[in-house]
């Protein structure tokens, strides 16, 4: 499947707006109390093992979190990096990485990128991901997810809808080998109703 463009007007995903509505939507007390992100975090943590993973996209730091104290973060939002530093995670912007001590070639074991591909025609989301595999070792694991049809719709700033046949076709024009491809947490069906159902692939790195 292609790529579908929203056509209204999109909000911007660089502002302080946009850290704030991922502050609300992750932040309530009955999520934490709960503990939401159980199933998400436990996925997260099997999927790389204790590798060290660079996560692009990196947000308010959700899967920072999963991964501490083996990840790294990237994002072009520098009102969300400095939350994930208040928080105590490594975090950069995008313009800050290339400067820092991690930006050397094989540094990382992984890289993820996690509600990422989405928010982009799928041509600059292969460009943004190439520029970053440098930093990935030789047979190192790079785990792409994006949400299904529920998910995909809760958000404006969503640009193209990418299933598990999409990100495969990511992987493949990043010369990578998909190593593991799902729906997570709940079986495909779900999708259309669950807004947190997400297409998962895991692929090596030659």
């Amino acid at each position: 499947m292609g790529y579908r463009r929203r056509v209204a007007s999109l909000e911007s995903t660089d502002g302080q707006g946009y850290t704030d509505r991922l502050k609300n939507v992750q932040g309530p007390l009955w999520k934490r109390v709960l503990d939401v992100q159980r199933p998400y975090r436990w996925n997260v943590r099997r999927l790389f093992d204790e590798r060290e993973v660079l996560d692009v996209g990196c947000g308010i730091g959700r899967n920072l979190g999963h991964l501490a104290p083996h990840g790294v973060g990237v994002d072009h939002n520098a009102h969300s990096v400095q939350h994930c530093r208040d928080l105590g995670l490594t975090a950069f912007t995008t313009a800050e990485f290339g400067d820092t001590e991690y930006a050397k070639p094989g540094r990382f074991g992984g890289l993820l990128a996690a509600h990422l591909v989405e928010h982009m025609p799928r041509p600059q989301a292969v460009e943004i991901l190439r520029g970053y595999l440098e930093y990935v070792a030789s047979g190192g694991l790079v785990v792409l997810i994006c949400p299904q049809e529920r998910g995909y719709a809760s958000d404006s700033t969503h640009v193209a809808y990418t299933d598990l046949d999409g990100l495969a076709d990511v992987c493949a024009q990043l010369g990578l080998t998909v190593q593991e491809s799902k729906s997570f947490p709940l079986p495909r069906a779900a999708g259309k109703l669950f807004t947190y159902n997400e297409f998962v692939v895991a692929a090596t790195k030659a």
